[in-house]
């Protein structure tokens, strides 16, 4: 398994971006599928991205065309590009592995702890 700590979070206004990163620890980071999933303030952890060994992406409809994920295999690190935020997108974000591409949560193996994003309206 990989050990994961995500960074890059904070607070921006309706409109803007953020880019957040997930650095891996372990040599066999290219072999897992990578995920971003995200937790609103009350609600359940939802899926927003993910990202196969090959680069191969599935996003939520809530993440389409304003999220990219992406992958830097010899950093050892995944990042998700979000632009045009909305006060909706304010949450906290996680990222996993997996062995497999999945959009399902209890899939992944391996979580970080959590980057917080707020945007502000």
């Amino acid at each position: 398994q990989v050990q994961l700590v995500e960074s890059g979070g904070g607070l921006v206004q309706a409109g803007g971006s953020l880019r957040l990163s997930c650095a891996a620890s372990g040599r066999t980071f290219p072999n897992y599928a990578m995920g971003w999933f995200r937790q609103p303030p009350g609600k359940e952890r939802e899926f927003v991205a993910t990202i196969s060994p090959s680069g191969a992406t599935v996003y939520a409809d809530s993440a389409k065309g304003r999220f990219t994920i992406s992958r830097d295999n010899a950093k050892n690190t995944v990042y998700l590009q979000m632009n045009s935020l909305k006060p909706e997108d304010t949450a906290e974000y996680y990222c996993a592995s997996s062995t497999f591409v999945t959009i399902t949560a209890r899939n992944f193996v391996s979580w970080g702890q959590g980057t917080q994003v707020t945007v502000s309206s």
